[in-house]
């Protein structure tokens, strides 16, 4: 029937009394204990409905609260704290107003850093930052790409002065990139290059006519009657870009390597380094060039084209899969014939593939002079005369000799592993083709003029750097993402920009959610260190 509860100092002890009456009601009362004494202090109420009586009960309880704080006022030890929690919406309130811009830019500080860490804040420009970055995470018409900087940055970028600024990226500002480039990925082997794998790739353009640049020529793309140019593209060991050569569409494709080689030995003074080539960009006439430099090389060899002698051995070494033989073609040089069993199904498959359409032309009456010209077609093909063309099964069954093996030659002295190992990390300089395709966007360009064309080539070189850069960088600090995936987890990182009314300084917080942990190496203080 009692709820005491403890009063203060003197032992005074008020509690609450249920009192029923003769009626039948109850009474809730306060009442208290003193010196062996009740006194009644209050009465809350009087009822005979139960859940009214309980409420009478919390009421009195209220009471006796009150009334014990008016009687001993309690020390409040966390007074301070209260107050402050009392005045800090007040006070969030009063920051958030002198907020003067939110910035989604978290992929835009990466690859800041990493730009100024692959060293190519030495031009001193910053539109010609932020044209790389635009090419990283937006590539696009330059057009696009103002609209792009003022949405998202509030940048304003005058599109006539990105267009004077391309007309100027030439000369000094290129010789500062390449140079750049080359000094980057020296350090990161130490000093020592080692390796040159040299490629070419076509970039076309969606015009009918040709001028002094763009040509048309045979297209890699498959764009025969597209004017182009022809890109070629010199890297390290693991696709580092190190220098790039621009050409006319109609050069071939093998005239452009040793021009290139020559100039970037002779201005960054190479010693001791291998060229790796394709086969495609061989003939006599290159092999014996880097012979006459002094260049050591390994390049893809045509075994189909060599001697009846060298071809008669190579058809008479039993095939058996990864092994490599070599035969001594003197004059230093070496081709090696190595046989793998996926090679020889891929070969297979390839074959029976393009005979299948050959065949199903043959029926149809429609083979004609367009399968001739059509590369992997033409060699099952006999003309007789000016008029039939048939099918040569004979030419198919000598084909398939050949399937598994494929050449290398080379002018080294290094075992026969590393040379497989090092020609066929020519994959390197694919995959920077592939991206700059299609990451980057070098192409389609929207650009007619030779200076604008090569800067633009210059700034998507660039990027293609930068994008290396930052994929070593995940793969070193074990963050273990893509280089396409951190862009996407960085792009909802904020920057808060604050007024200060008074000073009228701006202070900024890049805000890192617990959702961005795992890139937040990349926007640490000792990440920005430019090494």
């Amino acid at each position: 029937m009692c709820h005491p509860i403890l009063g203060d100092t003197e032992m005074k002890i008020m509690f609450i009394r249920k009192k029923k009456y003769p009626s039948g009601n109850i009474g809730v009362i306060v009442a208290e204990k003193l010196g062996g004494k009740i006194k009644e202090l209050i009465t809350v109420g009087i009822s005979s409905d139960s859940c009214e009586i309980e409420r009478f009960v919390i009421q009195g309880k209220e009471w006796i609260e009150k009334e014990q704080i008016r009687r001993q006022p309690r020390l409040d030890l966390f007074g301070e704290e209260r107050k402050t929690c009392e005045q800090e919406p007040e006070e969030v309130e009063r920051v958030l107003s002198h907020v003067s811009n939110i910035l989604l830019n978290g992929t835009d500080l990466i690859l800041d850093q990493v730009f100024d860490r692959a060293g190519f804040n030495r031009v001193e420009d910053e539109i010609f930052r932020k044209l790389v970055k635009a090419r990283l995470f937006y590539p696009a018409s330059k057009a696009a790409t103002v609209e792009y900087l003022k949405k998202h940055f509030d940048e304003d970028v005058n599109l006539s002065k990105i267009y004077r600024y391309l007309d100027k990226l030439s000369g000094h500002q290129h010789e500062i990139v390449q140079e750049n480039s080359v000094r980057h990925t020296s350090n990161l082997f130490g000093g020592d290059i080692g390796v040159l794998f040299y490629d070419v790739t076509t970039l076309h353009f969606e015009v009918d006519y040709e001028d002094e640049l763009r040509k048309s020529g045979f297209s890699k793309e498959g764009k025969h009657s597209h004017p182009q140019i022809i890109l070629g593209l010199l890297v390290s060991l693991d696709g580092y870009p190190l220098a790039y050569c621009i050409h006319e569409g109609n050069t071939y494709e093998g005239h452009t390597m040793l021009p290139t080689i020559n100039g970037f030995v002779k201005k960054y003074n190479l010693g001791d380094f291998i060229v790796v080539a394709d086969s495609g960009l061989m003939n006599n006439a290159n092999i014996a060039a880097l012979e006459a430099e002094g260049y050591k090389y390994i390049l893809g060899a045509k075994i189909k084209n060599e001697s009846s002698k060298i071809k008669e051995w190579i058809l008479q070494q039993p095939k058996m899969n990864r092994q490599m033989l070599e035969y001594d073609k003197g004059s230093g040089r070496r081709l090696l014939v190595g046989y793998t069993d996926d090679r020889a199904k891929k070969d297979a498959y390839n074959r029976e593939k393009g005979l299948h359409r050959l065949e199903k032309s043959y029926k149809r009456g429609t083979l004609t002079k367009s399968n001739i010209n059509r590369r992997g077609y033409n060699k099952f093909l006999t003309m007789e005369g000016n008029v039939k063309v048939s099918i040569d099964y004979g030419k198919i069954e000598d084909d398939s000799r050949w399937d598994g093996l494929k050449g290398y030659l080379t002018n080294t002295s290094i075992p026969t592993e590393d040379v497989y190992s090092a020609y066929h990390n020519l994959w390197h300089v694919e995959r920077a083709f592939r991206i700059a395709k299609s990451k980057i966007e070098i192409r389609p360009m929207f650009h007619f003029t030779r200076r604008r064309i090569e800067a633009h080539v210059c700034i998507c070189f660039v990027a293609l750097k930068v994008y290396k850069e930052l994929e070593r960088i995940l793969k070193t600090t074990s963050i273990g993402l893509s280089v396409d995936k951190v862009p996407a987890l960085a792009q909802t990182v904020t920057t808060i920009q604050i007024r200060l009314p008074q000073n009228k300084e701006t202070i900024s917080k890049t805000m890192l959610m617990p959702r961005h942990q795992r890139i937040a190496k990349l926007f640490d203080e000792n990440f920005r260190v430019t090494r």
